[in-house]
C-alpha cells in the first residue's frame, strides 16, 4: 500500500489549513494496527503527529496542546506537550519515534531531528509506563475473563495494582507531596459484601484542589473500568478483548526492547504471527476465557520484562539539561521564524 497518498484526500485538508498546523507540522506517521504490523481487513488508518508551538505560544499569550480530528482518527501533538509525554515514556507517543521509514507520511528536518534524539527520552520510567501499564491491564483482562473463578479478594488486589501503577506517575504530573502523604493499601473490608477492599491514608497540607481532584478522578475511573469489564457477557465482545490482549502483549515486547536495547521498535516483525494469532482468537476457548498457552506467553514476557528492568543500562531519569538544550534549540528557530 502507498501510504504516502493517504494525506492527499480532502478529509485531511485541515492539516494544511489549521493555524496550529500547516508549516508548523514536523512529523506525521501511522498509528495503531498499521504501525504495529497487526492490521487486518477491518483496520482503520490512524495518524499521529507533532506540530511546533507557534511563536505566540512561546512568548505570547496563546496556548495549544494538541489537535484531534475524530473523522480521520488523527491526533497531532504540540511540540511542548509531545516532549512532556516522551519524558514520561508515554507509550502512545514513544512509539511514534520508532516507526518503519515507509510509515512516516511526512517528515521534515526538525521531525528527523526529533527521531534522532529518541535516546534523550528513554529511561527507567519505561518500566512503569510500558511494563506497568501492560501488567495492570493484563491482570484486568484476566480478572474479566475469569470473574466467576477468582475470589473477591484477588480481584481487589488486581484493582489495587492498577491504581498503584497509576499513582507512580502522579509525581511527574501533579504538585509534589511528601512520601507517605497519600498511601493506598488493602485490608479487611468494611463493606459487608466484600472480603477485602482498598483504603487510603491522606495527609496533605496547602495542596492544590484541582490536582487532588484530578488524581482522585484517575483512581476512581480505574475502579469503574474494572466494574464495566467485569460485566462483559456478550460474545460480540470477544473480538475487542482479543485485540486488547494482543496490544497488551505488544506493550511487553516494546518495553523489553527499550530496556534491553535502548530502541523503540514499533513494527513487530518477528512477533507478527504470534500477535495476529492472539487477535484472531487462536488462544481463546469456547467459553470466552483464554487457553493456558496464552497465560504462559504472558508469564514469559513478564519474566523478560523483570530481567530487563533489573539489568537495563538506561538511566533512572532523563538528562533534563540535554533535553532542555534540545527543546530550546527548536523553539529558538520558531521565535526567529527560521522554520
Amino acid at each position: 500500500m502507498d501510504y504516502s497518498a493517504v494525506l492527499k484526500g480532502r478529509e485531511y485538508d485541515f492539516i494544511k489549513n489549521n493555524e496550529h498546523l500547516g508549516r508548523h507540522v514536523i512529523l506525521l506517521g501511522l498509528a495503531g494496527s498499521y504501525s504495529y504490523g497487526t492490521d487486518n481487513e477491518d483496520s482503520d488508518i490512524d495518524i499521529r503527529g507533532v506540530t511546533l508551538n507557534r511563536k505566540s505560544d512561546l512568548i505570547g499569550l496563546t496556548e495549544f496542546e494538541q489537535y484531534v480530528d475524530p473523522d480521520t482518527d488523527t491526533t497531532i501533538y504540540a511540540f511542548r506537550k509531545m516532549i512532556t509525554l516522551l519524558l514520561s515514556c508515554n507509550p502512545n507517543t514513544v512509539e511514534l519515534l520508532g516507526l518503519r521509514p515507509e510509515h512516516y507520511l511526512y517528515l521534515n528536518p526538525l521531525g528527523k531531528e526529533l527521531i534522532a534524539n529518541t535516546g534523550l527520552f528513554l529511561s527507567r520510567r519505561a518500566i512503569h509506563s510500558f511494563g506497568g501499564y501492560a501488567d495492570a491491564q493484563l491482570r484486568r483482562l484476566q480478572n474479566a475473563l475469569a470473574r466467576d473463578v477468582y475470589p473477591q479478594s484477588e480481584k481487589e488486589q488486581h484493582i489495587f495494582n492498577s491504581v498503584k501503577n497509576a499513582m507512580h506517575d502522579f509525581k511527574n504530573r501533579y504538585e509534589r507531596f511528601e512520601a507517605g502523604a497519600v498511601r493506598i493499601y488493602t485490608d479487611k473490608a468494611v463493606h459487608p459484601e466484600l472480603e477485602t477492599e482498598m483504603f487510603m491514608d491522606v495527609s496533605l497540607q496547602h495542596y492544590p484542589l484541582r490536582d487532588y481532584k484530578n488524581m482522585w478522578n484517575e483512581m476512581n475511573n480505574i475502579v469503574k473500568d474494572y466494574d464495566k469489564i467485569g460485566k462483559r457477557n456478550k460474545k460480540k465482545d470477544d473480538n475487542h478483548l482479543n485485540k486488547h490482549a494482543m496490544h497488551l502483549v505488544r506493550l511487553f515486547m516494546m518495553a523489553v526492547d527499550i530496556l534491553e536495547k535502548g530502541e523503540v521498535n514499533t513494527y513487530r516483525e518477528n512477533e507478527h504471527d504470534l500477535l495476529l494469532g492472539i487477535r484472531r482468537g487462536d488462544y481463546q476457548k469456547n467459553d470466552g476465557t483464554f487457553r493456558e498457552e496464552f497465560y504462559e506467553i504472558v508469564t514469559d514476557y513478564e519474566k523478560k520484562l523483570n530481567y530487563a528492568a533489573e539489568h537495563t543500562i538506561l538511566q533512572e531519569e532523563p538528562d533534563m539539561a540535554r533535553v532542555q538544550e534540545y527543546v530550546m534549540s527548536v523553539n529558538d528557530k520558531v521565535v526567529k521564524d527560521e522554520i
